[in-house]
């Protein structure tokens, strides 16, 4: 029974400052240039946790990683398919790590 308390206590506290600035924005005429602006943020934060993992991957082979990084960055702006993204990096990082001897 503890437990349960727990989680409902967690659930609230995260739930609060996630929901009050969506009430706060709601009614809010936000101009359109930050709108524009809000919309890179999630792209962004998204990039600053996963680019140093990428990098840092495969230690003695930076080049397939960098092959691989690439590869994500020209799929993903020509297409907006993350799983086709995902899976051509991983086969070019495959395929350098192949070329590089590993």
């Amino acid at each position: 029974m503890n437990n349960i308390k727990i989680i409902i206590g967690m659930m609230i506290v995260t739930f609060i400052p996630r929901y009050l600035p969506l009430l706060a924005f709601s009614r809010l005429n936000i101009p359109k240039p930050l709108k524009k602006l809000l919309r890179y943020i999630s792209p962004a934060a998204l990039g600053a946790l996963i680019l140093p993992g990428a990098i840092t991957a495969i230690p003695n082979y930076p080049a397939a990683a960098a092959a691989g990084i690439a590869t994500a960055i020209v799929c993903s702006w020509f297409r907006e398919e993350i799983s086709l993204t995902v899976f051509l990096s991983v086969i070019v990082t495959l395929i350098s790590l192949y070329l590089f001897g590993y």
